[in-house]
């Protein structure tokens, strides 16, 4: 019996924590398709937004990240905004070591300032493994 659970905690423990590839996300037909409608939702949700000097914006709507990959320069802050309609996402930088934000819903806002250079892969909690949600960033001069 002691052995099943210690099995059983094992396998669980591998599900919480995923292993995930340093490459890039694959852009396919559909992703694009799903990254044009979250600008427009994000321009409808936000059309007094003004852009940032140093500050990128991903949008997560459908289970992507939009865009799914980033080069960004030391210094600049990546600001993860959902422009879903119902769903809370998270973003985990496991890889990193650095923890898996909270949830946050429609309209908020997670974000990260990368002061390293380096291969920063990272996916969403609650969807990375069976809607394939992940993105990437690199950090370089």
């Amino acid at each position: 019996m002691w052995l099943r659970s210690s099995l059983l905690a094992a396998t669980l423990s591998a599900i919480a924590l995923p292993a995930i590839a340093g490459g890039e996300v694959e852009v396919t037909e559909e992703r694009k398709k799903a990254c044009a409608k979250a600008e427009a939702r994000f321009e409808k949700m936000f059309p007094d937004y003004k852009a940032e000097p140093g500050v990128v914006i991903v949008k997560l709507y459908k289970y992507n990240f939009c865009p799914a990959n980033l080069t960004v320069k030391p210094g600049t802050t990546v600001r993860w905004i959902n422009v879903d309609r119902r769903t809370s996402h998270s973003v985990w930088m496991k890889e990193a070591g650095i923890a898996e934000s909270e949830r946050f819903f429609p309209e908020e806002v997670w974000q990260h300032t990368f002061t390293e250079s380096g291969a920063y892969p990272y996916l969403c909690g609650p969807h990375w493994e069976q809607e394939n949600m992940r993105g990437y960033v690199k950090v370089a001069q």
